[in-house]
């Protein structure tokens, strides 16, 4: 085992359960995808029915994850399940993924958004925007590694304030909705358009903007009382979701026409432009509205995602090195800073960082499989968890359903750069995983 024998406490409660999962899901994904939703659904109704249903089919996820988190409260997530259903390699390649093709290039991905949204007040570019990003870093990584409680304390606060102005939005439009608009015909002439075929085709497209509120589980090992917050906070998250997500698109159907929804670059500012006392500061509440939410993120990520490479090391399958833990913060500091200093060189690489995005489809094809262990881990003898999902294997059918759409879509995008980054993680996982592996027995023989 690593040579580092302290272990992370238990310091977060219900709420940083809660806002992890929130702050994670709730993105910058959701400026674009109303309109990429009211595209494929043709319709207002069909547009607010397709985030409905879609997040719907989404919370048997949280229900899946609630119960695997009960039964493994420690940190690591998707890593731990696949271990204890017997798949020691796949467990290895699902860190390895994490660390190598898509952890790092999100941070650097929200660090170069924040600062973009910023050009909507400062002038910056070029040299001096990436190293805006990388001071965004810089602090994130800082207060994470300082303090588990602080940081979770920020995600909380962070994650409320991102709420309150969709909050905002949602209640005061509540107020102009226009009944005519909300309930106009199918009047796209897109493929997709029409009866329910056009409403399929807008809760497949509402399946990202869902994609994220998982996160605490890889946390696990740092909630107090896990076999009880987890699942509530876990289900809270997906309730949360849902509810902002369906109060937005039904203040978005009613003040403006799905064909305007669908062409607008910039969804949530239009609709900010049509509400009264809102409208003339629009793009400058919409740009707030933008940093507050993608800092939450980033802060969330660098929160959490270090966990992984945690929990593999503790395990021996991964550099000893990220097993480290504070002796004054109580914190994996190594595994924080490795990640983030990663982050950082993509910052300087966007073309790298843009090609490691084509390793969504190995992504995808990890949370497919992780509700797949609740097949095996069901029959497993010793597997009890402290929270049941209802349904029996309806739930993870249903997640493993819609995660495939999401595989399909993403195939379809980029089918050879999918299969590419496919290989090279496997190709260069099971080596270095048989290499630790035997390195493993050598030690335990010699001891």
């Amino acid at each position: 085992m690593a040579e580092n024998k302290q272990e992370l406490s238990r310091k977060l409660g219900l709420g940083a359960v809660i806002a992890l999962g929130v702050g994670t899901t709730v993105g910058s994904g959701i400026f674009s995808s109303l309109s990429e939703v009211a595209a494929a659904a043709g319709s207002s109704l069909f547009l607010v029915l397709a985030f409905v249903i879609g997040g719907l089919l989404q919370i048997p996820a949280n229900f899946c994850y609630a119960e695997l988190a009960s039964a493994y409260p420690e940190d690591g997530g998707q890593y731990v399940y696949f271990r204890e259903a017997g798949s020691r390699p796949l467990a290895f390649l699902c860190g390895w993924i994490s660390f190598w093709a898509t952890d790092p290039p999100s941070i650097s991905i929200m660090a170069l958004a924040i600062v973009n949204y910023l050009g909507f007040f400062l002038p910056l570019h070029g040299l001096v925007l990436k190293l805006v990003a990388v001071a965004f870093v810089l602090f994130f990584m800082c207060m994470h590694l300082r303090s588990v409680e602080g940081g979770g304390a920020f995600q909380t606060i962070i994650t409320a304030l991102k709420i309150l102005p969709f909050a905002l939005i949602v209640g005061i439009g509540l107020f102009f909705i226009n009944g005519e608009l909300f309930l106009s015909p199918v009047r796209l002439s897109t493929a997709a358009s029409g009866g329910m075929m056009a409403l399929i085709a807008g809760v497949s497209a509402t399946t990202w903007s869902y994609d994220g509120m998982g996160a605490a589980c890889y946390m696990s090992g740092e909630i107090k009382d896990p076999e009880k917050n987890m699942p509530r906070g876990l289900i809270l998250t997906a309730v949360v979701v849902l509810a902002l997500y369906a109060g937005l698109t039904t203040v978005a159907s009613g003040l403006l026409s799905v064909e305007e929804l669908a062409a607008s670059d910039a969804p949530i500012a239009l609709l900010a432009s049509k509400i009264p006392a809102i409208g003339d500061y629009a793009g400058t509440v919409v740009a707030i509205m933008a940093i507050i939410v993608v800092i939450g993120s980033l802060s969330s990520c660098i929160m959490y995602q270090p966990r992984i490479e945690y929990a593999m090391a503790k395990d021996d399958l991964f550099f000893k090195s990220f097993a480290k833990v504070h002796p004054k913060y109580e914190t994996p500091y190594f595994s924080i800073i490795v990640q983030c200093a990663v982050a950082i060189v993509l910052i300087f690489a966007t073309s790298l960082s843009d090609l490691l995005g084509y390793f969504t489809l190995v992504a995808l094809l990890k949370n497919f499989l992780t509700f797949g262990t609740i097949f095996v881990l069901r029959r497993k003898e010793g597997y009890q968890p402290s929270y049941r999902m209802p349904g029996g294997y309806v739930m993870p059918i249903v997640a493993m359903f819609m995660t495939g759409t999401l595989i399909v879509g993403q195939f379809t995008y980029a089918p050879l750069a999918g299969i590419v980054c496919a290989l090279v993680a496997v190709g260069t996982g099971l080596p270095a995983f048989y290499m630790w592996d035997r390195k493993n027995k050598q030690d335990a023989i010699e001891s």
